[in-house]
């Protein structure tokens, strides 16, 4: 692309932006039109009379003042809700695939570690062995050979599960 359209393009695209942002924020600062509907088939509150031009200052009275503070606690509880469930999402969104790709690493990890003590206790397994052929009425040397095959293999279960359940987390969504 051409630097000339390139700039055309990335001008209309920032005047649309532009103009949808003031969108938004107009809907945003606009009363709930729900709210005028529903206000507007119940009867109408006594309204204050107008101010005279002689009094610069609007009298106040208790029914408005009310009527105020119940507009303006709706819109905070909505927007306490939005703002709630919008940082929610973000967090799913931002550290979903974080939290999940950490856990893939550390069960990878952690099978590689069982592999590790897996390898070498089948390797004092194999030891034990050779002990236990050469004083065959030794039963001490027998119960070591079975106690340490017994480990490896434990660990070695540890460790292909562990890789098994990384994949699987992986493959999740």
């Amino acid at each position: 692309m051409d630097p000339s359209r390139f700039g055309r393009v990335l001008g209309i695209g920032t005047r649309l932006a532009a103009r949808t942002l003031v969108s938004a924020a107009a809907a945003a600062s606009a009363e709930n039109p729900s709210s005028a509907r529903s206000a507007s088939t119940a009867p109408a509150p006594a309204q204050p009379p107008p101010p005279s031009p002689e009094k610069p200052h609007r009298i106040i009275t208790a029914d408005s003042l009310r009527q105020r503070t119940a507009q303006t606690s709706a819109r905070a509880s909505v927007t306490a809700k939005g703002l709630k469930q919008g940082s929610k999402r973000f967090g799913e969104a931002a550290w979903g695939p974080v939290a999940r790709l950490s856990g893939v690493l550390w069960l990878e990890v952690m099978g590689t570690f069982f592999g590790l003590f897996a390898f070498l206790a089948s390797a004092g397994a194999w030891k034990q062995r050779a002990i236990f052929h050469v004083h065959t009425a030794n039963s001490q040397a027998y119960e070591r050979f079975l106690l340490v095959s017994a480990v490896a293999l434990l660990f070695a279960y540890f460790c292909v599960t562990s890789f098994i359940r990384a994949k699987r987390r992986e493959r999740q969504r």
